[in-house]
């Protein structure tokens, strides 16, 4: 899953996450934040494999749609690539917006993404926590976004400490489905973290 960093235009790439009992990564614990569950699986992969998927999730990265050009060349300068071999455990995070995030112009979303400081809380947890976005409500997922970290073990605190400061702004009162997916790099689950 390893990519070149950058927040500018770029080819989409399209992903499917793939649960079950087969994939790259261990699944360490799957909590429910708002709306409805999906099937606890023992392994995530973004490869297919002969065994049947307990669930399929698929999106494609885009441009930034919320973000400014002098916010991207900040990410561009901060961030780390996927696939760092130190990088061994990730989150792989569904969201899923409200119809009243939806019914706004792009101008009033902007507005309160700017507002809750999503870039320069961000920022801040840069290069240790990269980050991935894929796109899905245009393909008729469950879900909006499919967000991807990968972080040392080491750093899970700080990504926790990410993640509460984003869940408390405005922009997340629009969240209406959020699962927490923790993982492991699968020839890394036997090895002590850290």
């Amino acid at each position: 899953m390893a990519s070149a960093v950058s927040y500018g235009a770029t080819s989409p790439l399209t992903v499917a996450f793939h649960a079950g009992s087969a994939g790259e990564w261990q699944v360490v614990r799957q909590s429910t934040r708002i709306g409805e569950d999906l099937p606890a699986a023992e392994r995530i992969g973004t490869a297919p494999t002969l065994a049947p998927a307990l669930w399929t999730l698929t999106g494609f990265t885009s441009n930034l749609r919320y973000t400014t050009g002098a916010e991207r060349l900040k990410l561009d300068a901060r961030s780390a690539p996927l696939g760092r071999s130190e990088a061994r455990m990730a989150a792989l995070i569904p969201i899923r917006k409200s119809a009243a995030w939806w019914a706004m112009a792009q101008d009033e979303r902007r507005a309160i993404y700017e507002r809750s400081a999503h870039t320069p809380i961000g920022l801040g947890y840069l290069p240790g926590i990269a980050r991935r976005l894929h796109h899905c409500r245009d393909l008729g997922e469950p879900f909006d976004f499919l967000t991807w970290f990968e972080f040392e073990p080491e750093l899970e605190g700080e990504f926790d400490d990410l993640l509460a400061r984003l869940r408390i702004t405005e922009e997340w009162r629009f969240i209406d489905r959020e699962i927490d997916i923790r993982l492991i790099r699968a020839d890394c689950a036997a090895a002590p973290a850290g």
